[in-house]
């Protein structure tokens, strides 16, 4: 299922040939490290570099009797080397290079999250200026509230996108980890230098402590930034579809040409990319459970994090990336629809400007509660299709005997409630990715 929304790049992290050359590069690190310090051969580390390769297909015939992943490839892989395979994997267990292997290869699919955050960072700094004065109605609980500017809705996007990309930034950092530490951690068959030397070959950091497995709250943590960005991305795909309904239809994604809505009903323009986006972020979000309960383990270590793994970290990072794709294509092509936007602003006359009113009346010197009624009850007729919310205010005589014409209709623009979006929207110049 997953391997439909596989791009080709985050893909390849995760094939087993990737895997596969990740653990050999452990090992090949670890034995020119042990020839360093006259643990093995120097030319048992040379054979080691230049003889050793794989081929998948014995692996999994061999691992079909074996049951044990690792000892399958080190099999296959001792079979090239000759007589200085006795010093592969000599004094390792299978999670010190397995662990440190996997670390490597989230290192990799961060850097193409990353990138792929920051592209869409710069895409919606750069929409937002465009959209900086498209005005709109602003909506609390749904309702219409008081109007807005659909730039501003893209630099809200915007800013919480920088701070997922902090958090995946974070989260490379909290990963760039291996362990060469032995079966419970104590080195007894390693030692803290040989793991040093190793970690520094594979550009990572020694854990600072171990068991049989680097510490699972690490992984945890990458797991949770990346479902806090599928979140965001689910939000902003959120937004395009309650704008894209029919009743609103202020904002449509992309519907390109051939395509087909409805197999009954040819009129239909559903937000089906939008809708994607939403259900494959819960699937994001859903791995996290399993994440956090691989934290715990029983004692040095057991197994019942590996298998659970296997699923949710390859297909977390790939789900992410699918997103990441699939929202920038919305955003990139959204079609902007400003005179719905400009008729739903205007909708009862003029409703959003209740608090401006409201305010108005009260430095004229009206009881808040009394100047409350009132406009609540002006509205009320409009939303009722009972006239207009500013004919209502101004057919009341209590409004007009301390308002006159002119200050009521400053009251009714837009201008008022915008005064500040170039001072938010430009907050952007700031925002370094």
């Amino acid at each position: 299922m997953i391997s439909r929304y596989t791009t080709r790049e985050m893909g390849k992290i995760w094939e087993d040939e990737n895997k596969f050359s990740k653990w050999l590069e452990v090992e090949k690190a670890v034995a020119a490290a042990q020839a360093e310090l006259g643990i093995i051969p120097v030319e048992a580390a040379r054979d080691i570099k230049e003889k050793s390769k794989f081929d998948i297909a014995r692996i999994d015939e061999i691992e079909a009797s074996t049951h044990h992943d690792v000892i399958a490839f080190l099999t296959e892989v001792s079979s090239h080397i000759g007589d200085s395979s006795k010093y592969l994997h000599y004094g390792l267990t299978s999670s010190d290079v397995g662990d440190t292997a996997l670390s490597l290869q989230i290192l990799e699919a961060i850097e193409v999250i990353e990138k792929k955050a920051v592209r869409f960072i710069n895409l919606l700094k750069q929409k937002a200026r465009e959209h900086a004065h498209t005005v709109m109605v602003g909506r609390t609980h749904g309702i219409h509230a008081e109007p807005v500017t659909l730039g501003l809705k893209f630099t809200i996007f915007a800013f919480e996108m920088a701070r997922n990309l902090e958090r995946i930034r974070q989260a490379r950092k909290i990963i760039g980890f291996g362990k060469i530490s032995g079966a419970v951690g104590t080195y007894a068959n390693t030692s803290p230098e040989l793991e040093e030397r190793v970690c520094s070959i594979l550009g990572l950091e020694p854990a600072p402590v171990s068991t049989q497995i680097i510490q699972r709250d690490r992984h945890a943590q990458v797991l949770c930034t990346l479902a806090i960005c599928a979140a965001t991305l689910e939000k902003v795909a959120l937004e395009v579809r309650n704008l894209q309904r029919t009743d609103v239809r202020e904002l449509e994604e992309p519907f390109t040409k051939g395509q087909k809505g409805s197999s009954a009903m040819p009129h239909k323009r559903n937000p089906i990319i939008c809708e994607r986006i939403c259900g494959l972020s819960r699937v994001v979000r859903s791995n996290v459970v399993a994440s956090l309960e691989n934290i715990a383990l029983w004692h040095e270590r057991d197994i019942s994090h590996s298998s659970a793994e296997r699923v949710i970290i390859t297909d977390s990072f790939i789900l992410l990336d699918y997103l990441l794709e699939k929202t920038m294509f919305v955003i990139g092509g959204l079609n902007i629809v400003s005179s719905n936007m400009e008729r739903n602003l205007n909708k009862y006359g003029g409703i959003i400007f209740s608090q401006r009113v409201l305010l108005a009346l009260i430095d004229k010197g009206m009881d808040r509660n009394e100047a409350y009624v009132i406009i609540q009850s002006a509205a009320h007729k409009a939303w009722n299709e009972e006239g207009s919310f500013k004919d209502n205010i101004k057919n009341d005589q209590k409004v007009t005997s301390v308002l006159t014409g002119d200050e009521l209709e400053e009251l009714f623009r837009v201008e008022y409630h915008l005064r500040y979006i170039d001072t938010i929207i430009g907050r952007l110049k700031d925002l370094k990715v």
